[in-house]
């Protein structure tokens, strides 16, 4: 398996924090170290819209494409939503105490989760004017990354820099359990199943990146190799593979069944920050130091 360099595109620009594909327009949401957001298409490679949100950086952006929306988490501790087609801003709140490191949408339900170096989760519901309706503590520092359980619409993952990872209830404020799952801070985590098996993905500031069995709270496997912290992690839903993202600028894609290390990928846009997938096709992209990249992955 290899990676297709001629069909990868670049978009230069800042440092991009998060990326995402749309799930059906051509488009890549990518939110800047600046304080802005940008909506790009990648087909026309040209930018579709851009939000100047803050002055501070932005962490992490997200569509909302059953409205319409996109909610962006920033470093003033702000929760922003915009009408991506009017460019109007719908909502502005301060949702904590600290910097937002991420928010992440529901699949189904009106949710939206946001997690801080306040060191808390929230759970914000739009149908009630974005009131808070639930708050999750229990971590003892920064919280990295949330992630929906794509089986249990009631259930999420929490990855902290107090090097944990904590599975939780959204109906509940205490975790259901804890993973002691690394020796230094986790950056990430996220979901995902194989032959009818659910896992959890993590990376880690100790250069490493682990499989979880997400029912019997086992590592499956650690994927080393790395030389600097691991910050993003992504299966692909269309490929038998797994890909990591790392501060040492390489990309590395695994076998999603034997967890064997299948291609390195050097980019030279820096430091990486995020990765996204896009369903029903090879696409990638990647948030790097220098930009975003998008590349197709082909077997």
């Amino acid at each position: 398996m290899s990676l297709l360099h001629q069909n990868e595109i670049v978009q230069r620009s800042v440092r991009a924090k998060s990326v995402e594909f749309h799930p059906t327009e051509p488009w890549i949401l990518v939110s800047l170290h600046s304080g802005t957001v940008y909506i790009w298409n990648y087909q026309s490679q040209t930018t579709e819209k851009t939000f100047k949100v803050a002055e501070s950086p932005v962490r992490s952006a997200k569509f909302i494409p059953s409205k319409g929306w996109v909610i962006v988490g920033s470093d003033d501790a702000f929760i922003r939503v915009y009408d991506y087609g009017t460019m109007e801003k719908i909502k502005e709140f301060q949702a904590h105490k600290d910097y937002i490191r991420c928010v992440g949408v529901h699949p189904t339900l009106p949710y939206v989760l946001s997690a801080s170096d306040d060191a808390v989760i929230k759970l914000w519901d739009w149908e009630k004017d974005w009131m808070c309706i639930q708050t999750f503590e229990g971590h003892s520092h920064y919280v990295m990354r949330i992630a929906f359980d794509p089986q249990d619409p009631g259930a999420f993952a929490s990855a902290s820099l107090d090097g944990t990872i904590k599975i939780w209830n959204v109906h509940s404020s205490a975790p259901k359990f804890t993973l002691d799952a690394h020796e230094k801070g986790l950056n990430f985590v996220d979901y995902f199943s194989r032959d009818d098996i659910l896992y959890l993905l993590s990376g880690s500031d100790d250069y490493t990146a682990k499989v979880w069995d997400d029912k019997g709270r086992n590592c499956v496997q650690t994927l080393e190799g790395h030389e600097h912290n691991v910050t993003a992690v992504c299966a692909h839903p269309e490929l038998p593979i797994v890909i990591t993202g790392a501060e040492d600028e390489t990309l590395r894609i695994w076998d999603a069944k034997g967890f064997g290390l299948k291609h390195v990928v050097k980019f030279g846009h820096g430091r990486i920050w995020d990765i996204a997938y896009q369903k029903g096709s090879h696409r990638v992209g990647v948030a790097c130091d220098e930009g975003i990249a998008v590349v197709e992955i082909v077997r």
